[in-house]
C-alpha cells in the first residue's frame, strides 16, 4: 500500500505489510507457536547436516557393515553368493558415481550393507562343510591334532579328520571336537587313532538363546563327543600336517612351557589365572572362582582384550623409550619415539600368537596396531577412524563375529570409552591450573576419576550384551574394577611381561611370584564383591529385539556429536522397558519331550495367580494338593513324571516329540489361562531341559531340581 504526501510539490509513498506485524509474528497466517516449531526445524537440520558434514562418516560405515550380516543372519534361507556379490558391485559403482551429489552419504551407507550382507555370504559358502545331523556311536577316526584345551575336569581337543568309518552312514566330517579324561588329551601336532561317540552339535538352549552350533560351524567344526578308547599315536603320518599344523604346534608348545614354568610356583587358581592372562587358555579356572570373577563384574579380565593388549603395548613402548632416552645421541638426532611404537607393534603382535587370536584379542590388536601406526606417521591416535578402520578389518575377516558376545561387548566398551575420551574427558579436566580441579589432581584424583568414569562407562556400555547372552548384570562392578584394576595393571600384568622376558634366563620365578601375590589381590576382590548383598544381578531371557535397541542407542550416543545423541539415550530407555516387559513362558518342553522345565519355585506359573505350586522337598501327598489346585485337573503323579507323562480328565497321555502331544499340551495351558486364571503360555525348546538357564527340570516326584 502507498500513501502520497505534499511536501515541497513532490510524491512521496512508503511499502507496507499486511497484516501488520503485531498480528502475525511468524509471517502470513501461522497458528500460534509456529515460529519455535520452524525454528526447532531449522536447528534439527543444522544438526543433520553437521552430522554428514567432512569427516563424520566413516565411523558409520561399520556400522552400515554390520547392518548387512545382521540380516544375512536373519535371512530364513541361505542367499546365493553369486547374486550377493553382483548386487554389492553395483550399489558400490552407484555410491561412487554418486560421490559429488547430496545423496552420496546414503548410497554409501546403502553400499555397505550390500558389502556386509555379500562378505557373510560368502564367508559361509567359502568355509561349507559337512555337519553331524544324528548321534553316531563307535565311530573310527583318524586324522592330526590342531588345538588342545586342558580344562578343570577333562581335557578337549580338536580333531582334523583324515579318515572316517562308521557303520551307519557316510557322512564326512572334516573337524570334530573331542573329550578325554584330564591329562590324556593328545598333543598338537600329532597323527592319532581312535574310537569315538559323536554328537551333533549343541542347539539353542531355549528359544532364541545363543547357538553354539553357529560357532562350531564357522570354525569348521561338524560334531562333538568323547573318545571310548585308547588313542593310539601314529609315529609316521600318510601324509603331512602342512605348515599351518606345525606352527600351531609350535605356538602350543610355546604355551605348555610358559604354563610349566608358571606351575613351578604357583598353583590352583592363581596358576590358572595367570595362564590365562599370557596364553588365553582360561579353562583351568575352578568353577567358584571363575563365577565370583563374572558377578563382580571383573570376568573381562581373562579374555585377553583390549585393556590386555594396551598394558603390553604400553609397557614396551614406554620401557624401550625409556632405555633409548638414555643414549643422548639418539634422543637429539633419531625419533625413539616411533621406534618404541614399532618396537611396542612387534610385542603386540607376537602376544597376539601366544594368546590364540580370539576375536577380542583381534580386535584390541587391530585397534592398538592404528594407534602405533598413527604414533609413527605423526597422527593422532585415539579417534573414532581408528574404531572404525578395527571394526572393518574384524568384520571383513570374519563377519560372524558380529553374533558373538566378545565382538559386541568389545566394541561397546571401547565405543564408549573412545567417546568418553573425546567428548567427556576434556571437558571433565579443562580447567585453570589454580581451580579445585587442579588441586585434587595433584593427589591423584584425576586417575582415580579416570578409572572409575571408565569402569563406569565401559560397565554401562557391555549391560545389554551380558543381560542377554549371560542374563546377569553387575551392579558392583565398578567398586570391584576400582579396587582391583590397579593392582592388575602396575603388578600382574608387568610381572608377567618380565617373567616371559625372563624365561630363557632361568630368573622368572620371582616375577611369577610377584605376579601370584596380585592375582592373589584379585580374588579376594572378587569373592567379596561377589558376597555383598545383590550382587548377583540375575537377568530374564529376553528377545532380540530389545538388544537391538539397545545397540542403537549405544551407536547414537557415540558417535553423535549434535544434541542428537541424546536421542541415543531415549533408545535405551526404550529398550530397558521392552526387555522387562518380556512375557516369560510358563513351561519349558523339549522337543523329544524327555524334559520338561518350569521355574525353579516349583509349578507355580504365570497363571497360579496364589502361587500355589509343588514345593521342592515337599511330599508327593502335598505335591499333588498343590498340583491339583493350580493346575485344575492336570495331576502330578511320581510314577507319570517319572516317565515323562502326565494325565488330564481325558486320559493319559504323554508330553512327547509329537506334534499331537504338544499340541494337547498348549491347547491345555491355553484353556487354563481362559479360564480365568490368567494366561499362560509355552516354549518348545530343542535341546534338553537340564540345560535351560534358569529353569530346572521337574523331578520324579514334581519338585524342582537344580540344574
Amino acid at each position: 500500500m502507498a500513501e502520497r504526501g505534499g511536501s515541497s510539490g513532490r510524491t512521496q509513498g512508503y511499502a507496507g505489510t499486511w497484516p501488520p506485524r503485531t498480528a502475525a509474528q511468524a509471517g502470513g497466517f501461522a497458528p500460534s507457536g509456529f515460529g519455535a516449531w520452524s525454528s526447532f526445524i531449522e536447528r534439527l537440520r543444522a544438526w543433520i547436516r553437521a552430522e554428514a558434514g567432512a569427516g563424520r562418516l566413516l565411523p558409520w560405515v561399520p556400522v552400515a557393515f554390520g547392518t548387512g550380516i545382521a540380516f544375512y543372519f536373519a535371512a530364513d534361507r541361505e542367499p546365493v553368493a553369486s547374486v550377493t556379490a553382483v548386487a554389492a558391485t553395483a550399489f558400490g559403482v552407484a555410491a561412487f558415481l554418486l560421490r559429488r551429489q547430496k545423496v552420496f552419504p546414503i548410497a554409501v551407507m546403502i553400499a555397505a550393507m550390500a558389502a556386509g550382507f555379500a562378505t557373510a555370504t560368502w564367508k559361509t559358502a567359502r568355509i561349507a562343510h559337512g555337519v553331524l545331523a544324528r548321534p553316531m556311536y563307535s565311530v573310527s577316526l583318524s586324522g592330526f591334532v590342531e588345538a588342545r584345551d586342558i580344562r578343570e575336569r577333562t581335557d578337549r581337543f580338536v580333531l582334523r579328520v583324515s579318515q572316517m568309518q562308521s557303520p551307519r552312514g557316510q557322512t564326512t566330517l572334516e573337524r570334530v571336537r573331542l573329550s578325554v579324561r584330564k591329562g590324556t588329551a593328545p598333543a598338537v601336532g600329532s597323527f592319532v587313532e581312535l574310537k569315538a561317540r559323536l554328537q551333533p552339535p549343541l542347539a539353542p538352549l531355549r528359544p532364541g538363546s545363543y547357538d553354539f552350533g553357529r560357532d562350531m560351524y564357522f570354525q569348521g567344526i561338524g560334531a562333538s563327543g568323547f573318545v571310548t578308547g585308547a588313542i593310539k599315536t601314529v609315529e609316521q603320518p600318510p601324509l603331512s600336517g602342512g605348515l599351518s599344523l606345525r606352527y600351531a604346534a609350535l605356538m602350543q608348545d610355546l604355551r605348555d612351557a610358559i604354563d610349566a614354568r608358571i606351575r613351578n610356583v604357583l598353583d590352583g587358581d592363581r596358576r590358572a589365572i595367570a595362564t590365562a592372562l599370557l596364553t588365553g587358555r582360561r579353562d583351568a579356572i575352578t568353577t567358584p572362582v571363575n563365577d565370583a570373577m563374572f558377578i563382580s563384574g571383573l570376568g573381562h579380565v581373562l579374555s585377553i582384550s583390549g585393556y590386555h593388549m594396551a598394558v603390553v603395548a604400553g609397557v614396551v613402548f614406554f620401557a624401550v623409550r625409556a632405555l633409548l632416552a638414555l643414549i643422548p645421541a639418539l634422543t637429539v638426532g633419531f625419533p625413539i619415539k616411533k621406534w618404541s611404537a614399532a618396537a611396542a607393534l612387534a610385542a603386540a603382535a607376537f602376544y597376539l600368537l601366544l594368546s590364540g587370536a580370539e576375536v577380542a584379542t583381534q580386535r584390541s590388536f587391530f585397534m592398538t596396531a592404528v594407534v602405533l601406526i598413527a604414533v609413527m606417521v605423526d597422527r593422532r591416535a585415539v579417534t573414532f577412524r581408528t574404531l572404525a578402520v578395527a571394526a572393518m578389518i574384524v568384520l571383513a575377516l570374519a563377519p560372524e563375529a558380529l553374533v558373538h558376545p566378545s565382538f559386541q561387548m568389545s566394541f561397546a566398551a571401547t565405543l564408549g570409552l573412545v567417546a568418553l575420551v573425546q567428548i567427556g574427558m576434556p571437558r571433565l579436566f579443562a580447567s585453570p591450573d589454580n581451580s579445585a580441579t587442579a588441586r585434587v589432581a595433584l593427589w591423584g584424583g584425576r586417575e582415580i576419576m579416570t578409572l572409575a568414569l571408565a569402569s563406569f562407562v565401559a560397565g554401562l556400555a557391555t549391560t545389554p550384551y551380558a543381560a542377554f547372552h549371560f542374563h546377569r548384570v553387575t551392579p558392583y562392578g565398578v567398586l570391584a574394577n576400582l579396587a582391583a584394576m590397579p593392582v592388575v595393571s602396575a603388578v600382574v600384568m608387568p610381572a608377567g611381561l618380565l617373567g616371559l622376558l625372563a624365561m630363557p634366563f632361568g630368573l622368572d620365578g620371582v616375577f611369577w611370584q610377584l605376579m601370584g601375590w596380585g592375582i592373589d589381590w584379585m580374588i579376594v576382590v572378587t569373592e567379596w564383591v561377589a558376597a555383598l548383598p545383590g550382587a548377583i544381578g540375575r537377568m530374564a531371557a529376553f528377545g532380540i529385539g530389545p538388544l537391538i535397541a539397545a545397540s542403537a542407542g549405544i551407536v547414537l550416543l557415540g558417535l553423535l556429536r549434535t544434541p542428537l545423541r541424546w536421542a541415543g539415550s531415549a533408545v535405551l530407555v526404550l529398550a530397558v522397558v521392552w526387555a522387562l516387559a518380556v512375557p516369560q513362558p510358563d513351561i519349558l518342553i523339549s522337543g523329544d519331550g524327555h524334559n520338561v522345565g518350569v521355574p525353579r519355585s516349583g509349578w507355580a506359573a504365570a497363571s497360579d495367580a496364589d502361587g500355589q505350586g509343588c514345593v521342592p522337598g515337599e511330599g508327593m501327598a502335598g505335591c499333588r494338593r498343590r498340583c491339583s489346585a493350580a493346575w485344575g485337573r492336570l495331576a502330578c503323579r511320581r510314577r507319570l513324571m517319572r516317565r515323562g507323562w502326565l494325565r488330564d480328565a481325558a486320559g493319559r497321555w504323554r508330553v512327547g516329540g509329537t506334534g499331537v502331544a504338544v499340541g494337547r499340551l498348549e491347547r491345555r495351558l491355553r484353556a487354563r489361562g481362559a479360564g480365568g486364571g490368567g494366561e499362560a503360555s509355552a516354549a518348545f525348546m530343542s535341546v534338553p531341559g537340564d540345560r535351560a538357564g534358569s529353569f530346572a527340570t521337574t523331578g520324579c516326584d514334581g519338585a524342582a531340581a537344580n540344574p
